[in-house]
């Protein structure tokens, strides 16, 4: 597997781990009771967003090491999954 291959799965599984990361631990100013004027209510109070970008490089770099490992080591190869056409002539 090519570093550029390895570098694109981490740039999409990083990504895709943010929007799940963001909720967490998300508290609005309605909840906290602590509205600043002239901001929307449901604004987060503290959005923590570098423990959450740390969050996401870890959680991104073990699922991108469990792909490639599992690609690598011939448990799974592209072949086992299913393509939309196949381009193999019988």
């Amino acid at each position: 597997m090519s570093i550029g291959a390895i570098v694109a799965i981490y740039f999409i599984v990083w990504w895709t781990s943010l929007f799940a990361v963001l909720p967490w631990g998300v508290r609005s100013q309605a909840e906290s009771a602590d509205i600043t004027p002239g901001t929307d209510p449901g604004a987060p109070v503290r959005p923590l967003l570098l423990k959450k970008v740390l969050a996401t490089t870890v959680l991104a770099a073990v699922v991108t090491a469990a792909v490639v490992y599992l690609m690598t080591s011939g448990i799974v190869s592209l072949e086992d999954l299913p393509m939309p056409f196949d381009t193999k002539a019988d």
